[in-house]
């Protein structure tokens, strides 16, 4: 007999999409999301250039992230996403924008013990091999502006990760699980939509399938964890532990890297050092989310 995973929880989640769970309301949700985001990315846009008087300088490192500045501008406008969400759940579904979340007292105890856990896992790999990654790592901040820079930047790192859970996970699994029952349409469809945000030909050149392979993967894990939660909890741990780990302690230097301890000593322009780690972040994904889900028994 075939084992299936208890969603047993996931009513708890669900529960919170209250009764407007019509697919109309769903497709306009995500229409007036869009509009709204979009409006307020121009304004925010708007802001960034007159703050900086449209230096070209500054519109260069905003493209690759390559500053501190670059990249707080970056992460923090994913803060939009979430005000359109909650506005639009508010407005169109009558119901707190937290709800997208799931029920809080699931919620917090479930990330703290989960962001725990990882904490542990992370600390477990720094002291095995191996100790590079085909080369030495190249100091990009000094450590003591790096602290200093810290706190801020983990505030920047959870807003974007935050964003991407309570649209996907949150919004959509909810919505969608409401009205359908199989996992097949609440889990899998989210999933795709991630996978498709995170496909960057341009940026990724012949490894931006693969990218986009990992994207979906981690999707339909992080919704396998929400049905399993009850809430956005162990998600949110399990994103913003991976993305602490990519954007604050190594990164690419081409890519995303204005805010890491150190960098890689290959960038996106190397396609072949970068494919033969990949293999590595999917071993990382998968783990990261078997010790989540040991982190959620009682």
């Amino acid at each position: 007999m075939m084992l299936r995973p208890d969603y047993s929880m996931h009513a708890f989640h669900v529960a919170a999409a209250g009764r407007r769970t019509e697919i109309w309301r769903l497709i306009l949700g995500v229409v007036l999301m869009v509009l709204l985001y979009v409006s307020l990315g121009i304004m925010y846009q708007q802001a960034i250039v007159f703050a900086t008087d449209g230096s070209d300088a500054f519109i260069s490192e905003l493209v690759s992230g390559v500053t501190p500045r670059a990249m707080y501008v970056l992460l923090f406008s994913f803060g939009l996403i979430t005000i359109a969400v909650f506005s639009v759940v508010q407005l169109l579904h009558r119901r707190p924008g937290f709800s997208v979340i799931g029920p809080r007292a699931l919620a917090f105890p479930q990330f703290i013990r989960v962001t725990f856990f990882l904490s542990v896992l992370g600390a477990v790999l720094v002291v095995l091999p191996p100790y590079d990654m085909g080369g030495d790592l190249v100091p990009n901040l000094a450590p003591g502006y790096w602290s200093l820079l810290l706190p801020v930047s983990l505030l920047a790192v959870f807003i974007q990760i935050s964003a991407e859970e309570i649209f996907f996970r949150g919004y959509l699994q909810q919505q969608l699980a409401a009205r359908f029952r199989s996992p097949l349409v609440w889990m899998v469809l989210p999933s795709l939509l991630f996978a498709v945000g995170h496909y960057q030909p341009s940026e990724a050149g012949e490894n931006a399938l693969l990218i986009t392979l990992w994207a979906g993967i981690f999707g339909m894990l992080m919704a396998d964890l929400t049905a399993r939660a009850g809430s956005l909890g162990p998600a949110l741990a399990v994103h913003f532990v991976n993305n602490v780990t990519a954007i604050l302690i190594t990164s690419l230097p081409d890519s995303l890297g204005g805010l890491a301890l150190f960098h890689t000593p290959f960038g996106m322009d190397d396609p072949e050092a970068l494919r033969a780690w990949l293999p590595v972040d999917f071993a990382l994904m998968i783990t990261s989310w078997l010790v989540a889900r040991l982190a959620l028994r009682r």
